[in-house]
């Protein structure tokens, strides 16, 4: 099986150098017989490659529409199994799969022929998954293939804005990088109006082609996109932020606290400092008593003080033990 994928993949590699070769000539080329040539050429159409033969003595063998396509040397099920991987990838924002399931999305969905394409969409279309959250935003896996694009080739990108409160503005940005987290897609991008890096939520950008022209990239924002997008989305866009000093080790603190709700700092073996905002102190209140962790309030003050006036207000209404 190894040795005759390695020879449609030569054959392959051979009918897109060439526009037309004969029959003997592939042979040849292959070190196989005519017969063998003709046999290799059907699995390819099985394949769902389009390889036209001319007959007769002047004829011989072509790729049709899509021969510049590198080849895919998988099964049916193969490419199921890995065309639904990473759209579920891509669509969800599976943490730790990063931007390479998208480029390599991208790259399978132009190769798969029309019939696994539409087993693909099947599965995609008339699949509901039980998602942990009901904040997890999802993104068509087409703008994210069109981020993915602009970012590799550096080109330029147009696009319409939608911002928490549903307004929508129209923004040309340098793209640079997609970051995800389990929850959200984010784009990494110099905003040529404002002048400045700004994060996106992928799941509010609506693609407005053509792209470009093409730009020189910029050094980046920090040198951890990661951490400087976990600390936009939990800190630099909220009024009210607070350094919380957790008494448990980080690694365990990072199985309850998401990148987009805080960023985590390691003290010591058994304590991590939390730094993350909120609209108000009463929210990051709420936010760090959900928690259910032991803690100790580093800054500001004025959070102290407000859990002593919310811990007096809660005596007030539980009563006195009886």
């Amino acid at each position: 099986m190894l040795e005759t994928s390695a020879r449609l993949l030569r054959l392959l590699s051979l009918l897109q150098a060439h526009r037309e070769w004969t029959g003997a000539g592939l042979a040849d080329r292959l070190g196989v017989t005519a017969r063998t040539v003709r046999r290799d050429v059907d699995r390819l159409r099985e394949l769902g490659y389009p390889v036209n033969a001319t007959p007769g003595t002047g004829g011989g063998y072509q790729l049709g529409a899509g021969a510049e396509l590198p080849p895919l040397l998988l099964d049916d099920d193969e490419a199921v199994a890995v065309a639904v991987g990473l759209r579920t990838a891509a669509g969800h924002g599976v943490e730790g799969i990063g931007e390479a399931s998208v480029r390599a999305l991208a790259k399978l969905e132009q190769v798969l022929p029309s019939r696994l394409r539409r087993r693909v969409s099947a599965l995609n279309e008339f699949t509901v998954p039980m998602l942990r959250g009901s904040q997890r935003s999802t993104v068509d896996a087409s703008v994210l293939t069109e981020l993915a694009s602009v970012c590799r080739d550096t080109e330029r990108l147009r696009f319409g804005y939608r911002d928490h409160e549903g307004n929508v503005s129209r923004r040309t940005v340098e793209p640079h990088r997609l970051v995800c987290t389990e929850r959200r897609w984010y784009l990494v991008a110099w905003d040529l109006d404002r002048e400045a890096w700004r994060t996106f939520r992928a799941d509010r950008i609506e693609p407005r082609p053509p792209h470009g022209p093409r730009f020189t990239p910029r050094p980046p924002p920090a040198e951890d996109l990661a951490a400087y997008v976990s600390e936009g989305v939990s800190q630099r866009v909220y009024a009210s932020h607070a350094v919380v000093r957790l008494r448990m080790p980080q690694q365990e603190a990072a199985r309850i606290i998401a990148p987009s709700d805080g960023v985590l700092e390691r003290v010591d073996a058994d304590t991590c400092l939390l730094r993350t905002g909120a609209v108000n102190l009463d929210v990051l209140v709420i936010h760090i008593m959900l928690l259910g962790c032991e803690f100790e309030v580093v800054e500001p003050p004025g959070l102290t003080d407000r859990m002593r006036d919310l811990r007096d207000l809660l005596g007030r209404a539980v009563g006195p033990e009886k």
